[in-house]
Parts: C-alpha cells; sequence; structure tokens
C-alpha cells in the first residue's frame, strides 16, 4: 500500500550545508563548488532513475545554459550560493516525496514531475529534480522509490536570483505555506494512483490521529 511522506527541509551554511554538493549528491553528478573550492565527486553513485532542471517561464534562453544547449547544473547552483552574503544564509529547501511503488518507472517520474512544476509555478524558484530507486541492500525497503525535489530559496528573475521567498520564511505563512504543499501533494499523488487504475488506493496528508486512527505512527525510511 502507498504511503505518505512528504517533507520539507532547509540548506543552511551554518550547518555546513552546500546547494553545489547537494546538487550532485541527488543527481549523482561531478560539479565543481565555487564556494568551497572543492569538487563533489557523485557520479559513480547508483539508483538515480531521472534528473530534470525546472526553472520559471520568460527567462533569458542563454541563462545557465551550457554549450551542448543544456541548463548547466553547476552553474545554477554555484550563482544560488553566489547569491547569498551571509554566513549563516539558507542556500536551498528540498522536498522528499515518497513516491507510490504501485506506479510504474514512467509514471513516477510523471508524478515528481508535476509536483515539480507546481512549485516553480507557486514559487518562482529553479528546482532541481532527482527521482530515486529503492537501495538494493539488505534491511532496505524495495518499495522507497522516492523524488528529491531541491529548490532555490530566492525567486529567479531574468537577471538571476532575486529575493528570498519570504512566504516560505515566515512563521505564519510558512507554516500555511508547508500544509498547502503537503494538500497539493496529497491531491497529484491521488489522482496518479487513480489513473494508473488503483482506485482503491488513497494517501492521506493528515495525521492518524486527524484521521480517527489509533496506531502508533510508523517511521519512514529514506
Amino acid at each position: 500500500m502507498a504511503i505518505y511522506h512528504c517533507s520539507l527541509r532547509v540548506f543552511s551554511r551554518s550547518k555546513g550545508h552546500s546547494a553545489v554538493a547537494a546538487a550532485a549528491y541527488r543527481a549523482g553528478a561531478n560539479l565543481y563548488d565555487d564556494r568551497q573550492q572543492h569538487m563533489h565527486r557523485y557520479a559513480a553513485r547508483s539508483g538515480v532513475v531521472s534528473t530534470h532542471i525546472f526553472l520559471p517561464s520568460n527567462l533569458p534562453e542563454d541563462l545557465f545554459i551550457s554549450n551542448g544547449g543544456e541548463i548547466n547544473r553547476g552553474a545554477l547552483w554555484n550563482a544560488a550560493e553566489d547569491a547569498e552574503r551571509r554566513k549563516n544564509s539558507c542556500v536551498a529547501r528540498e522536498l522528499i516525496l515518497a513516491l507510490p511503488h504501485e506506479l510504474d518507472e514512467t509514471q513516477r517520474i510523471n508524478l515528481a514531475k508535476d509536483m515539480s512544476t507546481w512549485l516553480v509555478e507557486r514559487y518562482n524558484v529553479a528546482l532541481d529534480m532527482a527521482v530515486h530507486e529503492p537501495v538494493d541492500a539488505h534491511g532496505h525497503d524495495t518499495r522507497n522509490h522516492h523524488a528529491h525535489l531541491l529548490f532555490s530559496t530566492r525567486e529567479l528573475l531574468e537577471h538571476g536570483f532575486g529575493p528570498k521567498t519570504r512566504i516560505l520564511d515566515d512563521k505564519a505563512t510558512g507554516k500555511e505555506e508547508t500544509e498547502l504543499i503537503r494538500q497539493v501533494w496529497e491531491t497529484l499523488a491521488n489522482d496518479a494512483l487513480t489513473n494508473a487504475g488503483f482506485d482503491e488506493i488513497k494517501v492521506d496528508h493528515r495525521s492518524l490521529e486527524d484521521q480517527g486512527i489509533d496506531r502508533i505512527p510508523q517511521t519512514h525510511i529514506g
């Protein structure tokens, strides 16, 4: 049975985080970090099924585009880092999603893309999606298909990164937006399950208590 998992986290320099390192690991890529002057090497890692970068519409065609005509992941995340000046800056956000194992690979990727598109349109940010398959090792759940949606903490405008997405930072609106994100993911996941013929399977963003279910919550192992 599909499970509901949708968690939002923040990457902060105060904790030693790097947006470039996070992007390299999730995408399974080798990316040079201009700020740390270090090459993050993850091209050899396994389990990365699909990656895709989403940018807001109406941007210059050559923004972050490499000579090969594709979006340059390293240029994107180094620019996100360069836009921050404070030692304790938050450099990226990440939404981690459990993808229904009942869906096939293409359906899971399309579902992650749908959520990515919604986030980009909602907050006008740059987003780096990576879909991962379960780890093939003893003790790991073979149903643990999941997606990492790494997105900028600043809006991406025609000239580059602009103002912070304060609506996600504010104590009041941040809580409301997080709840909205969780509701949207529930809707998209259930629509995907229905379209795939699993009408009887639903996920629910509410807590077990709010659903009236009397059992101990299980821990999602990522």
